[in-house]
């Protein structure tokens, strides 16, 4: 008996230490709706959640602390029938800055173009072979392996490419379908045109950039002398002048302004910028985020 509580314990401490790839909190906003019945809002929303935390997205087994902390936050404006709704998704995930307890934003993608099909108590299970025909999990997924590529990309250069493609296989398999959002014709903002866009030659400039800032530079930011990794980040930054002419139609660089305009602010707002090229960072990025002139790199000395 003792042997067997022992094995029992055991297990119970290896699958709470050990367990999928994604730490999300879903939340599941359907106060635009009017009626009483709003169970099936909570079944989807704890259904979301078991899946995304639940599924083995990359085959790995992870600890606690080597997962990925994400939100997924989905606000339903409209139903139609017993199990059409249109709504929004808001995805953000965050990595650990080494040596700090400092988290560094990744991504923050607010998606208005979601429509879906659910059926309260429905088994929510990935096929990456085909599309699912409801919306649901093919979106929730693409946004999944999205965050993965992200966080690989931030620990290695080109690190989540197979993340980023597994991705693009999603979006594919969803183009020509009864839903929009995917379609690169739809428009710039589209879940096609930032997948695509990501993996485009045309935007490994971004991508080594994304790799340098986070393990080259924020990595090395809690050292006591800050001037070394401050001096990574401004350069890899400067690098985004690649961009300078066609940035306002290029979804990921959006992605990485919108998502790190207040880290690039805060790491360069204390006067220790000596031996960096301040004032050359600053021209940039009142060219690429001229609405923040004034409340961030003006004021940068």
């Amino acid at each position: 008996m003792k042997k067997l509580l022992l094995i029992l314990s055991l297990l119970s401490v290896f699958n709470f230490a050990y367990s999928q790839e994604i730490l999300a909190n879903v939340q599941v906003n359907y106060s635009q709706l009017g009626g009483s019945n709003v169970q099936v809002y909570r079944t989807l929303e704890k259904s979301l959640r078991d899946f995304i935390n639940n599924t083995s997205w990359t085959g790995k087994k992870l600890q606690n602390f080597e997962k990925i902390k994400c939100n997924f936050a989905i606000v339903i404006s409209s139903k139609e029938g017993n199990n059409q709704y249109q709504s929004s998704i808001v995805v953000q995930a965050v990595r650990p800055v080494f040596n700090s307890t400092y988290e560094s934003p990744l991504l923050n993608i607010n998606d208005s173009n979601f429509s879906f099909e659910y059926n309260e108590n429905e088994n929510l299970t990935f096929n990456e072979r085909q599309f699912s025909g409801k919306n649901l999990i093919d979106v929730v997924s693409f946004y999944v392996y999205t965050i993965l590529g992200y966080d690989g990309d931030s620990f290695r250069a080109n690190g989540g490419q197979e993340w980023f493609v597994k991705a693009q296989k999603i979006s594919q398999n969803s183009q020509n379908q009864k839903f929009s959002g995917w379609s690169v014709v739809e428009g710039p903002r589209t879940r096609g045109n930032l997948i695509d866009n990501i993996l485009k030659q045309e935007n490994s400039v971004m991508r080594n950039t994304f790799y340098a800032y986070h393990r080259n530079g924020l990595d090395n930011l809690w050292n006591q002398d800050q001037s070394s990794a401050k001096r990574v980040i401004a350069e890899s930054l400067l690098n985004l002048k690649y961009y300078e002419n066609n940035f306002q139609m290029n979804y990921p660089f959006n992605i990485f302004i919108e998502s790190k305009k207040q880290e690039i602010y805060d790491i360069f707002a204390s006067a220790n910028n000596a031996n960096l090229n301040i004032n050359d960072l600053k021209n940039l990025m009142n060219t690429l985020s001229p609405k923040d002139t004034e409340s961030k790199w003006s004021k940068w000395k």
